[in-house]
């Protein structure tokens, strides 16, 4: 006996359906075929690929293979799926299904976690490997779905989602307060389903697709329980995955100096321009590499804090030069969009005031760009001002965005601890 795996991506829009609702789907339907189904898999790749509709999620089925034929009956249920619920209407909608019987290539799962592969690399690769595989239109989704077969998880967590009929047009009804009581009854065990801090339901979306909420735990026994304390409306069907979220899975670690667009990174830098709040909130500060001390590697990287992010800029607006941190995000468009940062080390912070007259007692005055100070009463002079060192107002350690702001893959802390 062997097993299959089913890879299913790119079946939604932004106007509806979800790929893990499609995922569940085909659970029931192989199941009913007579399927044993032994793993659903929630497999999150590269957050920055221009082509996702939502979080950039594909899905893999993994099956028992009792017969000869069970291949070919479990890649028609899947078509037949995609060809029922796919959201074909939508240009960007372009779906892929493949169906194999054991990893194909984990290094193609890696890079499209971390990096970007073409539908001509998937293609070769499913043919190459024998796979069994349909795209429509571009064919797109072929790239997700050959991931999703692919994927190997080093680290992992889970999900169970809760879904209501993808044709519905009503506001979905959960109960907020149950909600946060489901996250005080078994935080740290499960995470993300509230932003405290804000007071944001985080677990509920509010765009036009079927999942009704999704909780994010360590195991399926405690995110089942958390689902136990939560009212809503009630679902059309419920599935738990296991999945990479929450595993910091996409970062890379390198240096600023070979960083590319559209990859996440974990960088070690010196602050070297301190924080600055532009136009709608976003905060920015720039860093240069701590290890290197050649005048390439003094480039500065912008880091950037937005709005949504909320008290978390707060922390960056603490920095001063010389600090010495990590920062993990994505980078885009010249800057590093942060997930998280790492206070390694703290510069004194000093603050400067014009010295005190020795005979008068009074505070001097400026004698004029780059004259030191003058007392205005005796004229005595001074070269160098008064300093003293500030209290620094953050603390060495890890500082994260809250949970209204973290992306799918991004690590929340409680799992550090």
């Amino acid at each position: 006996m062997g097993f299959i795996r089913i890879g299913i991506d790119d079946t939604d829009s932004p106007g509806g359906m979800c790929t893990t609702y499609l995922g569940a789907l085909l659970c029931e339907r192989l199941e009913e075929a007579g399927f044993c189904i032994t793993e659903r898999i929630l497999v999150r790749l590269n957050p920055n690929a221009p082509f996702k509709t939502r979080g950039n999620a594909a899905v893999c089925i993994v099956a028992e293979e009792k017969n000869p034929d069970d291949r070919e009956r479990a890649f028609s249920v899947a078509c037949s799926l995609v060809d029922e619920y796919a959201e074909f209407e939508c240009e960007k909608t372009n779906p892929g299904v493949v169906v194999c019987n054991s990893l194909i290539s984990t290094e193609f799962y890696k890079k499209a976690l971390r990096d970007f592969c073409t539908i001509e690399e998937a293609e070769t690769l499913l043919l190459n490997s024998g796979a069994l595989y349909r795209g429509w239109k571009v064919k797109r989704g072929l790239i997700g779905a050959t991931a999703a077969v692919s994927a190997e998880f080093e680290d992992f967590t889970f999900e169970i989602l809760a879904y209501r009929s993808p044709f519905s047009k009503e506001i979905r009804r959960v109960e907020k307060d149950t909600i946060f009581l489901a996250e005080e009854k078994t935080y740290p065990h499960t995470w993300d389903s509230v932003d405290f801090e804000n007071n944001v339901v985080v677990c509920v979306p509010h765009t036009p697709d079927p999942v009704l909420f999704g909780i994010r735990g360590e195991s399926p026994e405690w995110v089942l329980k958390a689902r136990s304390y939560i009212i809503s409306e009630e679902p059309e069907r419920e599935i738990v995955y296991i999945t990479n979220q929450g595993t910091d899975a996409h970062l890379i670690d390198s240096d600023i100096l070979h960083i590319l667009d559209g990859r996440s990174y974990r960088l070690k830098g010196i602050v070297s321009k301190e924080a600055s709040t532009g136009i709608g909130g976003h905060v920015s500060f720039e860093i240069t590499d701590s290890e290197k001390s050649d005048e390439a590697s003094k480039t500065p990287l912008r880091c950037m804090a937005y709005e949504p992010t909320k008290g978390f800029r707060d922390i960056v607006r603490g920095l001063r030069c010389g600090d010495r941190i990590l920062v993990c995000g994505s980078f885009k468009n010249t800057s590093i969009n942060l997930e998280k940062i790492f206070v390694e080390s703290l510069a004194d912070d000093f603050i400067k005031k014009p010295p005190v007259c020795p005979k008068c007692h009074k505070r001097m005055t400026s004698a004029g760009k780059n004259k030191g100070y003058k007392c205005r009463i005796c004229g005595i002079k001074a070269s160098l001002p008064e300093t003293s060192v500030v209290p620094r107002t953050i603390t060495p350690g890890w500082h994260e965005v809250p949970p209204v702001a973290r992306r799918h893959l991004s690590m929340p802390l409680v799992r550090r601890s």
